[in-house]
């Protein structure tokens, strides 16, 4: 699947949808941070990154907090309604405790994203959230269930027409700042690149096929970054980190896709998308 540049979150879920359409999807799952949590950290008692409380999910249908970063849906919820499914699939932590319940609604898929996670271990370490590795090895965990409850050609059949989105990688940027660890721009990326190769790598070999990849937003310009400028403007060089990541993982992606016959992606310009609305807020005040 060629990578796909898109103006539009909008128009980068469609796409994702459109590449899709030789079959349908049985399911999705869903890794990362904040940008994809909807639910996980709620769950977690010792963590410090919660979207538990107003004026969380105030847009919601319910107007209450679902534990999702965001006043309603996010980019989970319209994906999976895009992709025919009524609501996004559940966290992962919420069906441990029902044998039962947790290998049917396997079927259709789960979500690991947790929010101040990231690529590396190491994000996120001190504020009890699940980086990226460990919910790999917890899609690992649901894919041990499927094989013990369907068989392993089932499985293998259910996974390869599956959808896995990953939107990460904004918070190991961030975390990166003020302090580099003395990396050089290029090292830092590097590591970041790595660690994505090695996670992409884990989760072909335990059956994911299409990946729907979202890049690294510009991180820059969160509010928390745009407090280290006196002017309030956007940190310019975090936002160039966001960029070159970009770059390099677009590269990674096409060098995968070559290496693993059968993996297909669409990897989604979150840099660009909300750099679009920054730049000409009324084109998408409507």
């Amino acid at each position: 699947m060629a990578e796909r540049w898109v103006p539009s979150l909008s128009f980068f879920l469609v796409m994702v949808v459109l590449h899709s359409a030789d079959a349908s999807i049985p399911a999705m799952f869903i890794l990362g941070d904040s940008t994809a949590d909807v639910g996980t950290n709620s769950l977690l008692p010792f963590s410090f990154i919660r979207a538990d409380f107003p004026f969380n999910g105030i847009d919601f249908p319910s107007s209450q907090p679902t534990g999702r970063f965001s006043n309603g849906f996010n980019t989970v919820d319209f994906l999976a309604n895009l992709t025919g499914f009524q609501i996004s699939p559940p966290p992962f932590l919420s069906l441990v405790d029902s044998q039962s319940s947790m290998n049917k609604q396997f079927l259709k898929g789960v979500s690991f994203a947790s929010g101040g996670s990231g690529l590396l271990d190491t994000t996120g370490q001190s504020l009890g959230v699940i980086p990226l590795g460990k919910q790999i090895q917890q899609f690992a965990t649901v894919q041990s269930n499927l094989t013990a409850a369907i068989g392993s050609d089932e499985t293998e059949k259910l996974l390869s027409k599956s959808l896995f989105l990953i939107s990460t990688g904004g918070n190991d940027i961030l975390g990166h700042f003020p302090l580099n660890g003395g990396l050089t721009k290029e090292e830092f990326i590097k590591n970041l690149s790595d660690a994505y190769d090695n996670h992409l790598k884990n989760l072909f070999e335990l059956g994911a096929r299409k990946f729907a990849i979202v890049g690294v937003p510009p991180i820059g310009c969160c509010p928390l970054s745009r407090l280290a400028d006196i002017n309030d403007h956007c940190h310019k060089e975090m936002n160039e980190y966001a960029r070159d990541f970009q770059t390099i993982l677009s590269a990674l992606l096409q060098k995968l896709s070559s290496e693993y016959g059968g993996m297909k992606y669409s990897l989604g310009n979150a840099y660009e998308m909300t750099m679009n609305v920054i730049d000409d807020p009324p084109a998408f005040s409507k």
